[in-house]
């Protein structure tokens, strides 16, 4: 017997698509019928994903032409499955720090890059720039910050609050800052498990008075462990910043830096990757540079993952010198250094704006398994 697919189709109508008011035909589930002698195929798009959903759906054409149209008839139905895209994860937003608008951590893959060095330079850069500004010293065993901010001898007072007690950073070049230095000796090792660490972290967050700020950088420790599972668990993150030095040694660890904020169960947007210590420009030979680390590495790096190249800052020597008088290198006025921070920090809150436009607002991350803690592969 010779097939007609007109037959076919109203026999079909017969049949209610899974999921739909209508029927299989005028949903537009049925995409396309095809008939040759004694034989059909019939190409299906249905929106529930299980198994059975599909299974019930191909019996129920198979029986439905037997009956209606030709019982020995030959069909092979296709069933495709169109599904409405599951919701993202973590994107929706946690409970944030009344007055903080936007949360952005610094890291990196691998120590001695200068991460802190970046963070306090961007810090009084943003405050020059007039936003309000604090800083969160995250790395526990290595607290740099209170050093660059010439603020090593101070502790924080208690304050009163709302009827609470909240410690009340130290703030200096316009810039509040909150650090576990401030509460050790300056001989005194750190010698804290991961839970004792987040609880200190988490005194240091939610019960500071860090009132009204524009932005609150974090500066994390380096790699990808305990510490930055537990500040991503306790804030949503806008988003984070990756510091790196041109070599393949820095590099493959800020690889990892990023994978850690794209992993899944993490969802924290990367707003860029920053080129430290790119070259070396002596004072007596000023338009030569010298990549002594390599060159654009952490550019090259950032094309390949497709994430935005935030900019380079150079190898000199007062960097280093500021960063340890307690005078960010930044603050140094109608200098090349001045010039290449601001444009470094452009870029950054550019990013940040680009990111609350087009992106929905980050969740803090629920870690309930240790699949967040497992190594992911990124392609």
């Amino acid at each position: 017997m010779k097939l007609n697919k007109k037959d076919i189709l109203e026999a079909l109508k017969n049949i209610t698509a899974p999921g739909e008011g209508e029927n299989m035909v005028d949903s537009g589930a049925v995409t396309n019928v095809v008939t040759f002698a004694d034989e059909v195929i019939v190409d299906i798009t249905i929106k529930n994903p299980s198994l059975q959903a599909k299974k019930k759906t191909e019996v129920e054409i198979l029986q439905t032409i037997h009956k209606e149209v030709y019982e020995k008839a030959k069909i092979k139905v296709n069933v495709k499955v169109d599904a409405p895209a599951a919701p993202p994860k973590n994107e929706i937003k946690g409970k944030p720090i009344p007055g903080i608008q936007n949360i952005i951590a610094v890291a990196s893959g691998k120590g001695g890059v200068g991460k802190s060095t970046v963070t306090a330079n961007l810090a009084v850069t943003l405050a020059k720039m007039g936003f309000k500004v604090g800083v969160l010293d995250a790395d526990i065993y290595g607290p740099s910050i209170p050093i660059m901010f010439d603020v090593a001898n101070e502790r924080p007072l208690s304050v009163n609050i709302d009827g609470k007690s909240k410690m009340k950073p130290i703030e200096n070049y316009g810039v509040k800052v909150l650090s576990i230095g401030f509460f050790t000796r300056p001989d005194q090792a750190v010698i804290w498990r991961g839970p004792m660490a987040s609880k200190a972290l988490n005194q240091m967050i939610f019960d500071a008075a860090w009132g009204e700020l524009d932005f609150l950088l974090l500066d994390l420790p380096p790699g990808t462990g305990d510490i930055h599972l537990s500040i991503m668990q306790a804030l949503p993150i806008t988003g984070a910043v990756v510091v790196s030095t041109p070599q393949n040694v820095a590099l493959a660890d800020a690889k990892k830096g990023v994978a850690m904020f794209q992993q899944d169960s993490i969802n924290v947007p990367v707003l860029g990757i920053i080129e430290n210590m790119a070259y070396f420009t002596p004072d007596e030979l000023p338009e030569n540079k010298y990549y002594i680390f390599g060159k654009e590495g952490a550019k090259n790096l950032a094309e390949d993952l497709k994430v935005p190249f935030l900019g380079e800052v150079p190898l000199v020597q007062s960097i280093r010198e500021a960063g340890d008088v307690g005078r960010p290198a930044a603050m140094q006025t109608a200098t090349p250094l001045e010039g290449a921070f601001e444009k470094l920090t452009q870029n950054v809150v550019q990013q940040v704006v680009d990111r609350n436009e087009n992106l929905p607002a980050t969740e803090a991350i629920k870690i309930t398994t240790m699949a967040g803690c497992s190594a992911v592969n990124k392609k």
